[in-house]
């Protein structure tokens, strides 16, 4: 039996930073070395008849504006955001006890964006990003027959990004940070947008 990883150091005010992106960058610098799924975060959305629904997508990039993920356009979670452009996350590091959610508007990135990220991904994975009706029911063996036809009228060439696959930002209204402590006493920090800045509270856990 593996040792116990040693508790975290207390979270309290002075030990984050003021700006939340920056301190989700110290956190995920951390998770980095010592979390095998660092990028696997639940993506929550609404559908038009008020219905949440949820998934694990990867995060894949973020900055001062927030959170990027890519997906296809015309899947569950794209039709819904369509309808809806607001959506939260969950990013939980159980490794490290500790957990990030976050609250949002949506938008849709750049083509000039998704183009560099699908150009970024293995080739069969952007054959597969090309031919799946994500979300829509079919069987196995016409998609596996899609994929190979595709593979075989590229020949040597690579995919084009299609039109209805691309990436979204999730422009965070609120951010909470949430680390473990044994006794339960866990910590919580909750950063809401206000007056062009954020305030900052700690919850009860």
């Amino acid at each position: 039996m593996s040792p116990r990883r040693p508790e975290n150091p207390p979270l309290d005010r002075d030990r984050l930073a003021d700006d939340p992106m920056e301190q989700f960058a110290a956190w995920f610098a951390e998770a980095r070395e010592d979390v095998p799924l660092d990028e696997a975060m639940a993506l929550a959305t609404v559908d038009e008849a008020g219905w949440p629904d949820a998934r694990m997508v990867l995060l894949k990039g973020f900055g001062p504006d927030g959170f990027r993920f890519f997906t296809n356009y015309e899947s569950a979670k794209g039709r819904e955001l369509e309808a809806n452009p607001r959506a939260a996350l969950v990013i939980y590091w159980r490794e490290l006890d500790r957990q990030v959610r976050v609250r949002g508007e949506v938008e849709k990135l750049s083509p000039k964006d998704s183009d560099e990220y699908f150009a970024s991904r293995p080739r069969e994975s952007r054959v597969a990003a090309a031919i799946s009706p994500q979300s829509r029911p079919i069987e196995r063996e016409l998609l596996e027959r899609r994929f190979e036809e595709m593979l075989r009228g590229l020949g040597e060439d690579d995919p084009d990004r299609p039109e209805h696959w691309g990436g979204y930002l999730v422009r965070p209204t609120a951010i909470e940070f949430w680390q473990g402590r044994e006794s339960r006493m866990h910590d919580r920090f909750l950063f809401t947008r206000e007056d062009g800045g954020w305030r900052i509270e700690r919850l009860a856990p």
